[in-house]
């Protein structure tokens, strides 16, 4: 089902998940605005933070993370967890919210979707070739936990991302996996009084991550989010290794 959108980049629609139906964001680069054969370079999924603590595929790092993303040429997805917007279910404490994401990963890469829930979207070239584009999954806080298991889960099917970004780790807060990729982008606030800083290093620590902290950054990012842009596109423009 599809419904207004926000802007002419942004596509609400709601798909059938394991628990009923799942509410999401898709976000658009401009550039398919003006050329419909514009090169997608690949697909990313955003979960947001925790959902009984206010957070929803609206939350500003999410839909900075979006925008990020579509500036690189991604199309972004942006979920409701389980009981939030219009996603049917209740809250699950990450276990119902990993086989939705696992679910929306698949349905990403399947061409059909798009074509039936997209207006127009057979004059857009990209959704033909979704089951060939890499996919990038991204989570902010209790999203980070959730995606942490996702990728680990992806990996073992023989589906693994092209990149894990992790914004506000929930590491010490929930059960992170033990792992994630060696390329896997950590990006924590110095004053995070959600997730102390701490944590973070401690978990990151044995894998040998590189922790990107973010001066005077609060757990949301409050006047900071420009730096979360900065550190991805630094990152996929081949600025840092």
């Amino acid at each position: 089902m599809l419904y207004a959108s926000m802007n002419s980049r942004t596509h609400l629609i709601t798909v059938p998940g394991p628990a009923g139906l799942i509410q999401l964001s898709v976000d658009l680069p401009d550039e398919l605005k003006q050329d419909p054969h514009f090169a997608v370079r690949g697909l990313a999924l955003i979960a947001h933070p925790h959902p009984l603590l206010g957070g929803t595929m609206d939350n500003k790092v999410v839909q900075t993370l979006a925008r990020t993303f579509n500036q690189l040429g991604y199309v972004s997805v942006r979920p409701n967890f389980r009981g939030v917007g219009l996603s049917a279910g209740t809250h699950d404490e990450g276990r119902g919210e990993l086989d939705d994401l696992l679910m929306i990963s698949d349905w990403m890469r399947t061409p059909q979707s798009w074509l039936s829930h997209l207006n127009q979207a057979s004059e857009q070239a990209w959704i033909t070739k979704t089951n060939q584009l890499p996919l990038v999954l991204a989570g902010f806080s209790f999203g980070s936990y959730v995606g942490s298991h996702l990728v680990h889960q992806l990996g073992e099917l023989g589906k693994p991302v092209e990149r894990f970004v992790m914004v506000g780790s929930a590491a010490g807060k929930w059960k992170l996996a033990d792992s994630v990729p060696a390329d896997t982008i950590v990006i924590h606030g110095e004053n995070d009084e959600t997730i102390p800083l701490l944590a973070v290093f401690d978990w990151a620590r044995p894998q040998e991550l590189t922790v990107h902290v973010v001066p005077g950054a609060d757990h949301f990012f409050h006047r900071k989010l420009h730096c979360i842009r900065n550190i991805i596109l630094s990152h996929w423009l081949g600025q840092v290794s």
